[in-house]
């Protein structure tokens, strides 16, 4: 509980420990780099010079098609590994190079990374960096920011609204919004520090009461007296008491909503839909608030594709309505990794679901390893293959990088294994139990118990208590 209540409060405020990292010595080996898995290679990009750009999670790095040799490319990048978080990267026609990290975008002339005029709107997240001919598109969360060269300037864009739209929202994103605080702004954020504050201070009178009787039991044998030991002993009671009775709801409400947010009841919830609660951050003017996730631009139809949380859509210019495409590949809940077109002009589509061939003309998606055709549904959170990044610019031929076990085809300098990881990502590991490593598979379902073990502890303390008094 008490690294519940920790991590969650980091949790609460990205910005403000985006630059703070945890070293990955200090971590369970399963959390150091090994043949550039855990999203250290998402993508590449080949310059008109032969060199070669990786990037990933970690930052940037140079190599060129042999891929013998790779060297750090990060000069003027923030040193908070949050900012490093490289989503996209493109090369423009005068030869600079430009890199989407989760904050912001960075330019590349030649003199190290600088920082681009882009301003995003509030609490917006980079997802996605494109480029047709001179035209640079943005892609956030929730809008599209668009510049032309010499791109010193970006227009925010708001996609318009899709046939068909509801105004619903994923049950799954109301519960996190809920658990968070987030879904009232930085009110409800600052209220659920408060509360995990409560815990904290609910764990360590707890625990008190729970020694102290021992403890003094102990020293009374002896023939000496407690006195502080049994005044510490009712303070730490009353406190406990009065913090428990008085925050009984609310404490059982975050328990239930975190309990709901990791499998199995994350599954379930991904299924259903549900109105936004009016005057929350979740109920938007804008249809595709926090949905938006990537973009490609299709020369051979001539128009936009866009994959989005709700599926992916076609638009014949950014300004035109989006129009779903049905019989798409299967994607996992956490969206795409990988989207390009391969040697015969298919779009290949990589996810946590796996990899899939789409022949966008005969509307059929294959196995990208097995060649069968696949379902037309949305995939798991994690499949057979957890596809996080793919590279056809060094080697001899393409190859796959898997989440877990990354790939054998690139040689990885020991250096990058021990690179650093941000405060906040190390408390998302801690929140979701993943951090368990010694649990092995079972960090799936740690919460699922952990969860249950939180819920009734608060509901058997409050009914003991609540018993004493009357």
């Amino acid at each position: 509980m008490l690294m519940f209540c920790l991590s969650g409060i980091v949790l609460n405020h990205r910005e403000l420990v985006a630059d703070i990292n945890v070293g990955r010595d200090y971590l369970p080996d399963d959390y150091k780099y090994k043949d550039w898995n855990l999203g250290l290679l998402r993508g590449s990009v080949r310059c008109n010079d032969n060199n070669v750009f990786i990037y990933g999670n970690s930052g940037v790095w140079k190599t060129d098609s042999t891929g013998h040799s790779v060297s750090d490319f990060n000069k003027g990048l923030p040193e908070g590994a949050d900012f490093r978080n490289i989503k996209a990267m493109v090369q423009v026609p005068d030869g600079s190079l430009f890199v989407a990290g989760q904050f912001g975008l960075y330019r590349n002339d030649g003199k190290g990374w600088e920082s681009t005029p882009l301003v995003l709107s509030a609490h917006e997240r980079i997802s996605d960096l494109v480029l047709k001919e001179d035209t640079m598109v943005v892609v956030g969360r929730s809008y599209l920011y668009t510049s032309v060269s010499p791109y010193n300037e970006f227009s925010r864009l708001e996609l318009k609204t899709p046939e068909g739209y509801d105004g619903k929202v994923s049950l799954f994103r109301t519960v996190w919004l809920m658990h968070s605080g987030e879904m009232f702004g930085t009110v409800g954020k600052l209220i659920m520090d408060a509360v995990a504050v409560i815990l904290i201070v609910l764990c360590l009178t707890g625990i008190a009461y729970w020694l102290l009787p021992k403890y003094i039991r102990r020293i009374r044998r002896r023939g000496k007296t407690a006195k502080g030991s049994t005044q510490l002993m009712k303070s730490s009671i009353n406190w406990h008491d009065k913090l428990g009775r008085y925050t009984f709801v609310i404490l059982m409400f975050v328990s239930f909503t975190g309990w709901c947010l990791r499998p199995p009841v994350l599954i379930a919830l991904v299924s259903f839909r549900t109105s936004a609660i009016p005057y929350t951050v979740a109920d938007s003017d804008n249809a595709w608030n926090d949905r938006l996730r990537m973009l490609r631009y299709d020369a051979e139809y001539g128009d936009w594709l866009l994959s989005s949380s709700e599926g992916i859509f076609s638009l014949a210019t950014l300004r035109s309505v989006p129009v779903k495409l049905e019989k798409t590949p299967p994607v996992s809940v956490m969206g795409l990794n990988v989207w390009q077109k391969d040697s015969c002009g298919n779009w290949l589509t990589g996810s946590f679901s796996g990899m899939y061939v789409w022949d966008r003309s005969r509307q059929v998606s294959t196995d990208y390893f097995t060649g069968e055709k696949a379902e037309d549904v949305a995939g798991p959170p994690f499949g057979k293959y957890a596809v996080s990044g793919y590279c056809d610019n060094i080697g001899e031929k393409p190859f796959v990088v898997e989440y877990y076990k990354g790939t054998s085809a690139l040689y990885m300098p020991e250096n990058l294994s021990s690179l650093p990881m941000s405060l906040w990502n190390f408390a998302q590991e801690i929140h979701t139990g993943r951090i368990y490593t010694i649990l092995g598979q079972g960090t799936l379902i740690y919460i699922f118990f952990a969860g249950l073990a939180a819920l009734w502890c608060i509901y058997t303390g409050f009914v003991i208590r609540r018993k004493k008094r009357e």
